[in-house]
């Protein structure tokens, strides 16, 4: 992965979109996706350990519809038929279900998805898009408004400006403080 660690913690589709920021890619070769997978471990069920090229093809793919999607999301505006298709696509190809199964002291239900890998990985990050274009929230969605970031995150509060408050956050803070000393 480049040197810049990916944005984590937002809703998982924005972590996904959040993969492509305006400088670099951070899901360039199947080994940043596993280490990004690595990173999403508890929020994608069955990840595959082994990541080939078919994986990041599906996972890139996923992602192009999901930006697209969540950008008219976030404006309240109707995102495309295609787009929509290709995300509910994504998800009929790697059908889920719940099993249910006893542990000894009671039943467990774990969700399953059947498909190749590749199909399973691009059907988790599929989900996770339509929940949160489904969410009222999404319109709440903000782009950060650092000059140079196009990072998306849902704020918890709404005076929240940056993606990171040590990324962006700081980096603004400072340029500012220059400016005003600069002109004084």
């Amino acid at each position: 992965m480049s040197d810049l660690v990916p944005l984590t913690g937002e809703p998982l589709a924005l972590d996904l979109v959040n993969t492509r920021p305006t400088v670099g890619e951070l899901l360039a070769t199947p080994e940043d996706l596993r280490a990004w997978v690595a990173m999403q471990a508890e929020r994608l069920p069955g990840a595959p350990e082994k990541i080939t090229a078919t994986e990041l093809a599906a996972v890139h793919a996923v992602r192009e519809h999901a930006a697209r999607a969540l950008e008219h999301g976030r404006h309240g505006t109707r995102p495309s038929q295609t787009d929509l298709d290709a995300l509910n696509e994504a998800q009929r190809s790697a059908p889920a279900i719940s099993e249910v199964a006893w542990n000894g002291t009671g039943l467990t239900v774990t969700r399953r998805r059947g498909g190749s890998s590749a199909e399973q990985l691009a059907a988790w990050l599929a989900e996770a898009t339509a929940e949160l274009l489904a969410d009222p929230a999404v319109t709440r969605i903000r782009q950060c408004e650092a000059d140079d970031c196009v990072l998306l995150f849902l704020p918890a509060h709404p005076r929240r400006r940056w993606c990171s408050a040590a990324r962006c956050g700081n980096r603004m803070r400072v340029a500012r403080h220059y400016q005003r000393n600069r002109a004084g």
